[in-house]
């Protein structure tokens, strides 16, 4: 399709083509017929051209480039100097010019729906000097379109649903498709729709799309799933046009439109007799084919039942037939009932007309088990006096087989619950004895259990509680309610209170406790004076008590109680004798200490004699210590100091050698061992010790050494001990010769012992020492 403004040039060009320029101030005039001035030319200046837009169609197929329009100045008078330019969208790639002619043509096929409209700027220069010979002018080329995109639906498949049994016309969903396609020119766009599958059910609005149902009644318990195809199409519907298809998947939902029915109306159940209350024995079902809550049933007895009892699972929507009171085969074997059921949740809409509930009978046959015995009371509470006699009665207790048979039943008693061994029971009939005397000051109440168990099935047991109350009686007296300390000064005066006591009893008596105190009525020291209400006052019958006399008083009380037999005990009270000041205070409450006339005591004269014991033994032990000898020291004196000659073969101990030499024999060579061998060597061979006569005059060391050398020297039995020891730095023979001073014929100002520090570092003590000390270095 040629734009408009194209076509238009065009035409101008071949019917007046002495007007080839269109817009030329010169010709614009005689271009639309307007008349021409005398000559004169005009003030107003105005543009060589006048133009607003190019149309383009898309989608061009020609295997030429594609024109779009001309652009002419009438500046340009064809010798070639005009040169025409285009900037803008596309300038140079999409849209070329011809820089002499002014004709514009679009390199590729375009899309309306990639870009709509393009916007460019031209522009007329000289070609020689780059003069501008008319304005930038802006221009827009527009893109036709055509029917090149066919309608898409947002979703390819859509879910919807629509309540069962609803009216005609009720709304479904609205599906959507858009068309990429410009709508506001022709028909590319404007889509109709309409339905390929899904009739007679459904029906769509062929503007919106929306589909609504189109046959009334519709069951989702007939057909509860539908698939539906919607189709939209463009150019409005017309042949040729492109279309677009989805799928709709559309389902009923449930609406409670269909009551509950049972498939059998007679149902027959059986149990056994020994069946727990509480126990299901059979479940019975109705059929609802709807769904949800509206399938949710209720289950009832009609008029109730004294036995069973209904209830439903929520779950399985069952009805669970459940025992509500204990059957018994030889009493009722058979029973019958009437079941309703119907639905919890009823929809106004359907109910008219229709009975939403259903009924069935319901048969119950109780088959007979092998029942365990029956006590006839559970639990039993049995009274007993606690004086009773070991084997007295104290009650009894009945089981029975409730079977049709009556089997004969024994009793015995779980000893785990009679420890102790109190009670025994009769196997036959059940008497129960008591064994030991009891005590209800021990245990008020005793719980033992009596099991009853068929002889000819032991399987077949029942236990049975018994509460044993102790009833009391009166066999225990009272006495004190606590130990009371009770003093009594000294200084009192006759009828004071000293004292305030009270009873307890074990004992229980149905009316209460009721206590009487009294002493002997001949006591000259204290008197009691009954309150009569289970306590007393204890009160002085004389003033002036004295230690010296009695420090401590010793009082018997008698309390009996009212009770039958009546029980009594005397307790004794026992009051001090205290000094007190003259509030009434206590001070002290210990005897005075008398002085005897007749000498000491016994007890006094055992003391005295056991600590002059013990000094004695002190002194023998003092004195013992005393006269201890004290060992003679090794060194009399700092001057007698002896050296220690020690011989060495090759290679000593050091200091801690002491066997080398014994130095008591210098000191004292009379104690000297005849065998005693020389401990710091082993010598090759033994010979017989010949003992030497010892030297009187031992005082100088030196001499007797001297001597002792001399005459070893002399002794040829003697081996020779002494050994040579070589050593590696000095010495004879060796590089530093002999450092010693012994048998030198020089001083020791004549050496030089600048040498010595060449020898290494095990000689650099020894020649600092040396060095530092030479006559030239000191001065």
């Amino acid at each position: 399709m040629i734009g408009n403004q194209a076509l238009l040039l065009l035409m101008l060009y071949f019917l007046w083509p002495s007007t080839a320029l269109p817009f030329m101030p010169g010709n614009i005039g005689n271009l639309f017929g307007m008349p021409e001035s005398d000559g004169k030319v005009l003030q107003r200046s105005k543009r060589g051209w006048m133009w607003n837009q190019f149309f383009l169609l898309e989608e061009y197929t020609g295997n030429d480039h594609q024109y779009v329009g001309k652009l002419h100045s009438n500046a340009d008078k064809g010798d070639g100097t005009v040169k025409y330019i285009l900037t803008g969208d596309g300038a140079g790639t999409l849209f070329l010019i011809d820089e002499k002619s002014g004709d514009i043509h679009a390199t590729k096929r375009l899309d309306r729906e990639e870009k709509a409209m393009y916007t460019l700027h031209a522009k007329v220069v000289d070609r020689n000097t780059n003069a501008e010979l008319e304005p930038d002018t802006e221009f827009n080329i527009k893109i036709h379109d055509i029917n090149d995109n066919a309608p898409r639906f947002e979703k390819e498949v859509y879910y919807a649903s629509v309540p069962e049994m609803s009216e005609v016309g009720t709304s479904v969903v609205t599906v959507t498709a858009t068309d990429a396609d410009d709508q506001t020119y022709g028909n590319s766009a404007k889509l109709v729709y309409s339905i390929l599958q899904g009739q007679p059910y459904f029906s769509v609005d062929s503007e919106n799309g929306t589909i609504k149902t189109a046959l009334p009644g519709m069951d989702r318990e007939v057909k509860e799933h539908y698939q539906v195809v919607i189709q939209a199409k463009d150019m409005a519907g017309q042949m040729g046009g492109l279309s677009g298809t989805t799928t709709v998947s559309i389902t009923l939902s449930d609406v409670n439109d269909s009551p509950p029915r049972f498939a059998n109306h007679s149902f027959r159940v059986t149990t056994v007799e020994s069946t727990e209350i509480g126990g299901a024995i059979g479940r019975i079902k109705a059929d609802d084919p709807d769904v949800g809550h509206n399938a949710e049933m209720e289950y009832s007895i009609v008029g109730g039942h004294d036995n069973f009892n209904i209830i439903t699972d929520q779950v399985t929507q069952e009805g669970v037939i459940i025992i509500k009171k204990a059957l018994d085969y030889e009493s009722k074997r058979d029973y019958e009932f009437r079941v309703e059921v119907k639905n919890t949740y009823l929809d106004a809409r359907f109910i008219h007309g229709v009975q939403f509930k259903d009924y069935a009978t319901v048969k119950v046959t109780v088959e007979d088990v092998d029942e365990p015995p029956v006590f006839t009371r559970n639990p039993y509470i049995i009274e007993v006096h606690e004086d009773t006699a070991a084997g007295s009665f104290v009650g009894v207790v009945l089981a029975r087989d409730p079977d049709a048979d009556n089997k004969p039943v024994k009793y015995s008693i779980d000893r785990h619950t009679d420890l102790e061994r109190l009670f025994n029971i009769d196997s036959v009939n059940g008497t129960i004895t008591t064994m030991k005397s009891l005590d209800r000051e021990m245990s008020k109440w005793h719980n033992i259990s009596v099991v009853a168990t068929e002889i000819n099935n032991p399987r077949q047991t029942t236990r049975v509680p018994v509460f044993i109350k102790v009833l009391d009686v009166n066999d225990n007296a009272p006495e004190f309610a606590m130990s009371y300390d009770t003093f009594v000064c000294e200084n009192v005066k006759a009828g004071q209170l000293i004292q305030t006591i009270s009873a307890v009893d074990t004992d229980e008596p149905l009316v209460g406790h009721k206590f009487v105190f009294s002493i002997s009525a001949t006591n000259p020291n204290f008197t009691i004076v009954d309150k009569e209400d289970n306590t007393a006052n204890i009160l002085t019958r004389r003033g002036g008590f004295s230690r010296r006399e009695m420090s401590m008083y010793f009082l018997p009380v008698v309390i009996s109680d009212n009770d039958y037999p009546i029980q009594s005990s005397t307790s004794t009270l026992i009051v001090r004798v205290c000094a007190c000041d003259s509030r009434g205070n206590m001070q002290s409450c210990n005897p005075e200490v008398l002085p005897f006339s007749d000498g000491l005591t016994t007890g006094a004269l055992v003391a005295i004699l056991l600590c002059v014991i013990i000094l004695l033994m002190i002194v023998v032990l003092f004195a013992a210590l005393r006269r201890q000898r004290k060992k003679e020291p090794l060194i009399i004196s700092k001057e007698d100091v002896r050296d220690n000659v020690v011989s060495y073969n090759d290679e000593g101990g050091g200091e801690e050698d002491t066997q080398a030499f014994d130095i008591g024999t210098l000191r004292n060579p009379e104690v000297m061992d005849a065998n005693k061998l020389r401990r710091d060597i082993i010598p090759e061979m033994l010979f017989p010790f010949r003992r030497t006569s010892p030297i009187k005059d031992n005082t100088d060391v030196r001499d007797f050494i001297n001597g002792r050398l001399q005459e070893n020297d002399s002794d040829p039995t003697a081996p020779p001990y002494d050994s040579l020891a070589t050593y590696a730095y000095e010495g004879t023979g060796s590089l530093a010769e002999s450092l010693s001073s012994l048998e030198s014929a020089v001083t020791e100002g004549d050496h030089d012992y600048d040498y010595l520090s060449n020898w290494g570092p095990q000689f650099k003590k020894l020649a600092e020492m040396y060095i530092g000390r030479s006559p030239d270095r000191e001065t």
